[in-house]
């Protein structure tokens, strides 16, 4: 039995018959895969019994620390320094509602912005929540809105949170906005990567992810500002493609176009079909064998040109959201509001306490405490899409294992 470690992914969702753990056991083509909290082993026939893993196998995985969960080491604090933001994107979930005029200027959530006088509230927040766990790191996501909207609020909270801790961090952000100085501040307070997403290709992009003041495309300034910025910082990328009846025939030439552009060895891609959000859009595609072979083909196109592919693994618990208590990170919107995820942010009624006064009681959280895509909706049921992602993630161990790449 051989075992090799991979980067855990969030999205796994199948379980290992009477386990608690989140692993996961998988058929490939010609062995089995074990995706536990510690790693992934490859196994063969004899370590499997209809379905299920052999006692003494068993055994094996857990004395080499296999089902044992990573121990958490940063506190992960997401801040949205600014809840607008300057594209129009229908299918984003902090939009109230379409845009009635068929634009781009979907109604949002409530406009605020980071202050100096809110990070100083949330690094007093911050530091009693680190303190009551006994965690040293801090882990910070610059998040919004676009937080790149309020870029002193964000070299702000990045210099004072290094005084509080050692600290690191990442941002997501539509990349619009970065500039090569901004790209060399940040990176030099400690940020490391930035996720940036495009809607397929160049035509499809331009057509769905727009400025909200003009309606114009963005592909090309993105792809301009990530060359500039990585041209003066070390910042890695990873490189969100959304996949919808809108973008479907547009990925096979994105992946193309990307490689050509950037430094695949400094991006990582991933590929997410979006799901409804609940104000009016919609993703008629299904996950079917053919959005399986699909995934599969783009995953395997990506790796052959030289970028990273998020690598499967046992279904993990957000740090975040995943404790009804905040225990490990928080999630705060610009004006100091907790929420218990960032879906929620900035939301009215879904506020779970604020960090001058720390968390609500439980009985008075309980039904605004959601985790990570919960307000997401699918036609189809769980089987079904567990069943999509295990084809896939398989499909993805195989040929990283073919390729020698795992």
């Amino acid at each position: 039995m051989s075992i090799d470690q991979a980067v855990p992914s969030e999205r796994a969702v199948t379980s290992v018959p009477g386990d608690e753990s989140g692993a996961r056991l998988l058929e490939g083509e010609r062995n089995w895969w074990f995706l536990g909290p510690g790693g992934v082993a490859r196994l063969g026939a004899r370590h499997v019994a209809d379905g299920a893993l052999r006692p003494e196998a068993e055994l094996r995985l857990r004395e080499s620390g296999m089902f044992t969960p990573t121990r958490v080491r940063a506190y992960a604090l997401t801040v949205l320094t600014s809840t607008h933001c300057n594209l129009g994107c229908g299918y984003c979930f902090q939009n109230t509602a379409q845009d009635q005029a068929g634009g781009s200027r979907p109604p949002r959530i409530a406009r605020t912005r980071l202050t100096s006088e809110t990070i100083t509230s949330i690094l007093g927040f911050t530091e009693r929540q680190m303190a009551a766990v006994g965690l040293e790191k801090l882990r910070i996501l610059l998040f919004g809105g676009e937080p790149l909207l309020n870029p002193r609020g964000c070299l702000e909270l990045l210099e004072r949170a290094g005084a509080l801790a050692p600290t690191s961090a990442w941002m997501i952000s539509n990349a619009t906005l970065l500039t090569p100085s901004l790209a060399r501040r940040l990176a030099g307070l400690g940020l490391t990567s930035v996720q940036v997403t495009f809607d397929g290709d160049r035509a499809d992009h331009d057509r769905i992810r727009v400025g909200r003041a003009d309606g114009g495309g963005t592909f090309d300034k993105i792809v301009r500002n990530i060359v500039k910025a990585s041209e003066v910082s070390p910042l890695r990328w990873t490189l969100r493609v959304n996949v919808s009846q809108e973008t479907y025939d547009g990925v096979d030439p994105l992946i193309d176009r990307l490689a050509a552009a950037l430094d695949p060895a400094r991006c990582t891609l991933y590929f997410a079909r979006i799901g409804d959000v609940g104000v009016g859009y919609a993703n008629s595609l299904l996950h079917t064998g053919e959005l399986s072979a699909a995934f599969t083909r783009w995953q395997r196109r990506a790796l052959d040109l030289g970028f990273t592919v998020s690598r499967p693994g046992s279904r993990r618990t957000c740090v975040t959201c995943g404790h009804a208590d905040g225990r490990y990170g928080a999630v705060v919107s610009a004006d100091g509001t907790l929420a218990s995820c960032w879906e929620t942010a900035g939301k009215p009624d879904w506020e779970v306490g604020t960090v001058t006064d720390g968390y609500l009681p439980g009985a008075e959280t309980r039904e605004r405490w959601i985790a990570c895509q919960d307000l997401y909706r699918y036609d189809e049921n769980a089987t079904t899409l567990a069943r999509f992602r295990d084809t896939v993630d398989t499909a993805l161990l195989d040929y990283l294992h073919e390729t020698g790449r795992l």
